[in-house]
């Protein structure tokens, strides 16, 4: 009989899982009326979401402090970037 479900199966993923951790968690997606590998694959959604949030903000943390220790030789062209929007910033009265 061919898999009639709107979601087929593409892997497993077997792990080895204590006992009684297994059977709280069980228990714990049954009290709540869920399935318990959709469960497990919402918490590996949101890992691997954390993980690339990341990896993003430490890439951007990266970026942005070799553009200020650009920016702190003044005769950079990020300096030039960061006076230019100072004097823009100024004329537009955006400053305090």
């Amino acid at each position: 009989m061919p898999r009639t479900s709107q979601h087929p199966k593409d892997e497993s993923f077997n792990f080895r899982i204590d006992p009684k951790l297994k059977a709280e968690f069980q228990s714990a997606t049954e009290a709540e009326d869920k399935p318990a590998a959709q469960v497990l694959r919402d918490f590996m959604r949101a890992y691997v979401d954390r993980h690339r949030r990341r990896v993003f903000a430490t890439e951007a943390l990266r970026q942005s402090r070799l553009i200020a220790a650009r920016a702190a030789d003044p005769s950079s062209d990020e300096a030039e970037v960061m006076r230019w929007m100072e004097d823009v910033s100024n004329d537009d009265g955006l400053t305090a």
